[in-house]
């Protein structure tokens, strides 16, 4: 059974506006979802609770002592804070990131997230959100675990299910420095040869932090060893052009939002027909594009290039799955209006991008 979670916003106003066939259309229509970052997807209920259960035993003096902005994010949590605004989540990342610092708190996580978007939901219809997910996470040493510990948890869980229904991409945040980014990298590539279900690795984290330089000999041995490679990139609109061309020389398979290419890096991004992870809500939301109308996804629709629609993190954007499908079938104002096949068609692209 799918955990609870609760739609809000663009892709809640989508939703209520299709018709039941339309919705029960969207309902079996096989999704993957290629972009969803495991901390910004844990449903709130099971945040709340993992919050609720660190207080107990921070207060129990079982845990070190908290800086005041991880403990006033728990107990915002414990109130039962409203998401609202954007930056209502984004100041909670710290308590999150306490709170997910176990190897115990983290499989708990991660299960979570798993079963939101892959158990049958019987507000979906009884059918899951995602035939297949590609769940990505950064691996962050903890007192309680390092890196390598932090990917396997993870697989722990993504292996519950089959290969062809979940797998794990492995982040570098542009803030690492040089030793975390090959040791994470390191461990991809081990896991993978060992057979462990790693099937990419991702680039993200500030897009004005990092030096590119730092990063092309990590794809370069991600893609010697078999690992998928997509990256965020040209998220906001002073991401500098040249970095936007110097990062699409690591030729990725797929890229982040993509949102501000200029004609130079269009170009070769259809060239070499690299798959554009399509984040709609969270675009709208972050206010990297005002309108439904503007949004980047309809010069991809029009040149029949391949696309992915994702969710980016439910938890801030209080969105889901089908609530992005929505978005698409939806007529204006509350979508783009596309044809059921064109929707169908989309999907079937997000399917055939996913990492093998």
């Amino acid at each position: 059974m799918a955990v609870a979670h609760t739609v809000a916003g663009y892709a809640a106003d989508a939703l209520a506006s299709l018709t039941p066939a339309q919705l029960a259309f969207l309902q079996k229509l096989p999704k993957a979802e290629l972009h969803a970052h495991l901390n910004g997807s844990i449903p709130f209920p099971v945040l709340q609770q993992l919050a609720n259960e660190f207080s107990t035993s921070a207060a129990d003096g079982n845990a070190a002592p908290l800086p005041d902005a991880v403990r006033a994010g728990i107990q915002r949590l414990q109130d039962g804070v409203v998401l609202d605004e954007l930056n209502d989540f984004f100041g909670l990342f710290p308590a999150i990131y306490a709170i997910t610092s176990t190897p115990a708190t983290l499989r708990r996580a991660a299960r979570a997230v798993l079963e939101f978007f892959l158990a049958p939901d019987e507000a979906n219809g009884g059918h899951p959100q995602a035939a297949y997910l590609e769940l990505r996470s950064t691996p962050r040493e903890t007192p309680a675990m390092s890196r390598r510990q932090y990917i396997e948890t993870v697989l722990d869980e993504v292996e519950q299910y089959p290969s062809e229904r979940a797998a794990l991409i492995v982040s570098l945040d542009r803030r690492m420095d040089r030793a975390a980014a090959a040791e994470c990298i390191e461990c991809a590539v081990s896991l993978k040869k060992a057979g462990r279900r790693v099937v990419g690795i991702d680039l993200c984290g500030d897009p004005k932090a990092g030096n590119m330089d730092d990063f092309a000999e990590y794809f370069r041995a991600a893609k010697e060893a078999g690992l998928g490679v997509t990256l965020h990139i040209a998220e906001v609109p002073d991401c500098p052009a040249p970095e936007t061309l110097q990062l699409l020389s690591f030729k990725p398979d797929r890229l982040g939002h993509a949102t501000f290419l200029d004609e130079a890096a269009k170009r070769i991004v259809r060239t070499e027909e690299m798959c554009i992870e399509i984040c709609l809500s969270s675009n709208l939301l972050c206010k990297t594009v005002h309108t439904l109308d503007a949004h980047h996804i309809r010069y991809y629709i029009g040149h029949n290039h391949p696309i992915a629609v994702c969710t980016d993190d439910i938890l801030p954007f209080r969105n889901s799955l089908i609530g992005e499908y929505a978005l698409l079938l939806a007529s204006s104002p509350f979508g783009l209006g596309l044809t059921e096949a064109e929707v169908e068609k989309i999907a079937k692209m997000g399917m055939d991008s996913r990492f093998r």
